[in-house]
């Protein structure tokens, strides 16, 4: 009698990882905004310009992609791809070095070393995302877009903000093209549970009561990160 196949070592894992909050101590976005501004401070005025967006939301009238969009347009509006690529290239390495999680980049690391595929996912936008997803040695990314005009920044979304349902339909089209995979994704907010109630192994960072109760369906496992 032949002894049948040893058992096969499962999949590596699909792992995925939202940014702002969960890895980085603070807003992403605002930073690289403001951090800019900070060098051009002839540009400052031009934030008046997104108060009307700012009502809209506080009213309900506007979502949070209107909101994002219209500051980016407002304080970057108009600059060029080379101008935000070196600030880009200055702002990543600062953003790694002192703005995140240490026990953050420990569980990325972790997971690339055992050979798992590493996708950070974030509503915040793609001027700087696919540097940080390199820098970190991510296999992928995904993340909400801006709209350019020719070599010349818009700054509004081009496309849905990868928030709330619209960050678990991204990660629905992840899991379809990799099959039979265990997923695990890491987050810190409310909005990140949509996606996480399709992974088999979640993980929550910082959550406070609130969010641990709205968690309690999942199967979660919750971190403080210092």
């Amino acid at each position: 009698m032949v002894d049948p196949d040893p058992p096969r070592e499962p999949a590596p894992w699909l792992v995925v990882f939202d940014l702002d909050g969960t890895l980085t101590r603070r807003d992403t976005l605002t930073g690289y905004a403001f951090g800019l501004l900070a060098r051009h401070p002839t540009r400052w005025w031009r934030i008046l310009g997104v108060v009307p967006a700012l009502l809209r939301f506080a009213i309900g009238k506007a979502d949070h992609g209107e909101l994002k969009g219209a500051l980016l347009h407002c304080a970057l509006g108009g600059l060029s791809r080379e101008h935000l690529a070196a600030w880009t290239a200055c702002y990543v390495p600062r953003l790694i070095r002192g703005g995140m999680f240490a026990e953050g980049l420990a569980e990325v690391s972790r997971h690339r070393e055992a050979g798992h595929h590493l996708v950070l996912m974030s509503a915040t936008v793609d001027l700087y995302v696919p540097a940080i997803a390199e820098g970190l040695g991510f296999d992928e990314w995904v993340c909400s877009r801006v709209r350019w005009h020719g070599d010349r920044l818009d700054g509004r979304l081009d496309g849905p903000n990868i928030r709330d349902r619209e960050k678990a339909r991204c990660l629905r089209t992840l899991i379809a093209r990799f099959p039979r995979r265990r997923i695990m994704g890491y987050g810190n907010s409310r909005p990140d549970l949509a996606h996480l109630r399709l992974v088999d192994k979640a993980v929550l960072v910082n959550a406070g009561a609130r969010l641990r109760q709205a968690a309690a369906d999942l199967p979660v496992d919750f971190k403080t990160w210092i």
